[in-house]
């Protein structure tokens, strides 16, 4: 990968907390919002496929404090003190892909999952659809590799080796190929 990529993301920026109807509740730094069993607080999931409608994925960086190293949807994050949706989707796309793409809001759902004494993810998180261009630039300080994949293969890959995959990734991608198959289907043969 390109060393020339910035770094995006710090454990000092604000996030945004919420409550569990989604209304904002103030701003804490990531670090406190991920500390011990974490703080609820906004965040985004995307899922985006190229043209063949495979999904791409990111195995997420060996730096990262929460889940160094597996293997996750295609960008996850959050938005920012003062960041609505949309800005904050459009800016991660950029800092990680290097990338623009039109997005479709899905859904959204609240989730907890700890990792270890590392702390845990407690967010309210929007889940959309895109599609990818021809070619994306990863950057190398949020994202160790990229590949894409069928959906007949990534459920054999949930059956068969759940434990390299995020948590939250197959809380969504179980809830997309159920609840929201209509929608998936305009993306991704399923």
């Amino acid at each position: 990968m390109n060393d020339a990529h910035p770094i995006v993301s710090s454990e000092a920026e604000e996030l945004i907390l919420v409550d569990t109807d989604d209304n904002e509740a103030g701003f804490l730094s990531k670090a406190a919002c991920h500390d011990g069993a974490g703080r609820l607080h906004r965040a985004f999931s995307l899922f985006l496929f190229n043209a063949d409608g495979e999904l791409l994925l990111q195995r997420r960086s060996a730096s990262k404090r929460l889940w160094p190293g597996y293997w996750s949807n295609s960008i996850c994050s959050h938005p920012r003190r003062g960041e609505s949706m949309q800005i904050a989707t459009e800016r991660r796309l950029q800092d990680e892909l290097n990338m623009k793409c039109e997005l479709e809001f899905v859904y959204k759902f609240a989730y907890q999952a700890d990792f270890g004494d590392s702390g845990s993810e407690n967010e309210l998180c929007h889940v959309y659809l895109g599609r990818t261009p021809f070619e994306v630039s990863p950057n190398e300080h949020e994202i160790d590799a990229i590949r894409f994949i069928s959906a007949a293969n990534l459920n054999r890959e949930f059956a068969e080796n759940p434990e390299t995959l995020t948590p939250w990734f197959a809380l969504e991608w179980q809830t997309l190929t159920t609840r929201y198959r209509d929608q998936l289907a305009a993306y991704i043969a399923l």
